[in-house]
């Protein structure tokens, strides 16, 4: 596997379901970054107003970012499948840096996440990005079908999309699963 389109994300996240807050990869670049896309459900807004939490959006960003990127150079590295991970790690949030949120999502409108990576190294990833509304109908797989570096590193977007969240700082570690069993 070059890269994670195509793959579906529940086979890179080990999360259970209801926690899966990701429904697919538009592009990705294994050593700069990932375009991920996720429509919020009922269950994600229940109780909430009808409104996507900002806790949540940052978890979907890290599930697009740390957590898969993380998961696919660890793959990489150890010649494995992400099953195989499952027994050996979790993820986990190292810390969090500034989120600046410029407005909020719903049930059922289409946000994507554009992570870049500044820096990965022994199982942690640190991230920027940010996250974006989608245009309604719009097909996201053939408009990030040409999408490069330089686009992503400007966040380079047509008038269109909404700007809904900075976010930096985003890190997360894959910890051995035998320093949780102490």
């Amino acid at each position: 596997m070059d890269n994670l389109i195509g793959v579906p994300p529940s086979q890179m996240l080990l999360h259970g379901p209801t926690k899966l807050l990701l429904d697919a990869f538009h592009w990705h670049e294994p050593a700069l970054g990932i375009v991920a896309s996720y429509t919020p459900k009922a269950r994600d807004v229940l109780d909430h107003f009808g409104v996507f939490r900002g806790v949540d959006q940052i978890e979907a960003f890290a599930q697009a970012t740390i957590v898969s990127c993380g998961t696919f150079q660890e793959c990489q590295k150890q010649n494995c499948e992400p099953i195989a991970l499952k027994d050996k790690f979790i993820p986990a949030f190292i810390s969090i840096g500034q989120v600046n949120f410029h407005t909020y999502l719903e049930e059922g409108e289409t946000f994507i996440s554009l992570g870049k990576i500044k820096f990965y190294k022994f199982r942690q990833m640190v991230t920027d990005g940010r996250i974006y509304k989608v245009p309604k109908g719009l097909d996201l797989d053939t408009y990030f079908k040409d999408f490069n570096e330089t686009r992503l590193l400007n966040y380079d977007l047509p008038s269109g999309f909404i700007l809904v969240a900075e976010l930096f700082d985003i890190t997360g570690r894959a910890i051995k699963k035998e320093l949780f069993n102490r």
